[in-house]
């Protein structure tokens, strides 16, 4: 079997009571572990051993939240507005948008405006990511934009309650591009490609679908390639030319091809991965990580629990194989998620440490 080794522990710097599930991000070669509360993001450099604090802009349920590959700057993407801000929380650039509560769609300014009102205790959220290089952000909002915006379009009426996809200056803020994306989110995640100019997006419509998007900046537009319409994606090859995703349903595994999106090869989980005493239905996690050009490791955490310890296998995008399931030094919880350079992670049950992990030789 191949098996796992363990490159770091690393404890999490946050209560796990009053904070969200540590998250590891990989960009331009860095490897930062993130927590958010409330109050506070926290990114620790694993190589360099620091931790920086950016305080949060509102609490950790109005939206999600991204950092620079540089650890310098962490990017807010909120009811209302997307943000940028620093160390200090000084506001780096912020580009405002329609609200995501419901039919609210008014161009807030602050967060205080409906902090406490419960219509908009619920809302629905976009996402925003770095670039593979950091230059950019990608983010995906509500529209139309603010009006009293510099990137405001002349057409924003045009604009009012369609969902926008923005590439952004990572400096300033400045919006290089945009284009509608034709969707209704609850809410989305994005996946970085190492071409800074391409980015995947998944937007998750409750019970309306999953459509997954493909985007290209030339520079001067944005265009966008819809990749399938209950599609999630999960992880991008080292070389860029191929996309693994699986179905809403989570069946199937998918390699797709970066280019045009078109599916390669596929492999189900049924009839592929051992099932369980009582024939529980067996199936692919949300996360799953490229280790090289042709290896994948997947995992089928989800639908182990209750029979045990969660099981992470190896495949083959070659022919869309399973090789083995992967052993490890201790029982891992959990799915196996992106890490960057060939490894993966897991978080701890507890949630107090991420463990990032690589392949043996054996493997």
């Amino acid at each position: 079997m191949p098996a796992a080794r363990l490159t770091a522990t690393v404890r999490t710097p946050l209560d796990p009571a009053t904070a969200d599930a540590p998250e590891v991000l990989y960009r331009a070669g860095r490897r930062l572990v993130v927590q958010r509360a409330d109050t506070e993001l926290v990114a620790l450099d694993q190589e360099l051993g620091t931790a920086t604090r950016f305080p949060a802009p509102w609490p950790r349920d109005f939206g999600t939240v991204t950092v620079s590959p540089d650890g310098d700057t962490a990017v807010y993407c909120g009811t209302h507005a997307v943000r940028c801000v620093d160390a200090s929380g000084a506001i780096r650039w912020e580009v405002r948008h329609a609200c995501w509560a419901g039919e609210c769609l008014q161009m807030h300014e602050e967060f205080a405006e409906y902090a406490d009102d419960e219509e908009h205790a619920a809302p629905d959220s976009g996402s925003a990511a770095f670039s593979s290089g950091g230059k950019l952000v990608w983010a995906h909002v509500r529209g139309p934009l603010a009006a009293d915006d510099d990137n405001a379009a002349e057409d924003a009426e045009d604009e009012d309650g369609n969902e926008l996809w923005l590439v952004l200056d990572a400096a300033d803020g400045r919006v290089l591009a945009r284009a509608d994306t034709g969707t209704f989110a609850s809410g989305s995640h994005h996946t970085p490609h190492p071409d800074p100019a391409q980015m995947g997006l998944s937007i998750g419509e409750g019970e309306e679908g999953s459509p997954a998007l493909w985007g290209r900046w030339d520079g001067r537009a944005l265009t966008v390639h819809k990749i399938d319409d209950e599609t999630v994606l999960l992880d991008v090859s080292p070389s860029g030319r191929h996309l693994l995703a699986t179905d809403v349903g989570q069946d199937a595994l998918y390699l797709h091809a970066a280019d045009d999106g078109a599916i390669l090869r596929d492999l189900d989980a049924e009839g592929t991965v051992s099932g369980h005493q009582d024939g529980g239905r067996v199936y692919w996690d949300f996360e799953a990580a490229f280790t090289d050009e042709d290896t994948v490791v997947a995992s089928t955490a989800g639908s182990d629990a209750g029979y045990g310890p969660a099981r992470h296998w190896l495949v083959s995008t070659g022919d869309m194989t399973l090789r083995s399931r992967i052993t490890y030094p201790h029982p891992v919880t959990g799915p196996a998620r992106v890490a960057g350079n060939g490894t993966w992670y897991t978080v701890s049950d507890d949630r107090t440490s991420v463990s990032v992990w690589e392949l043996t030789d054996a493997g």
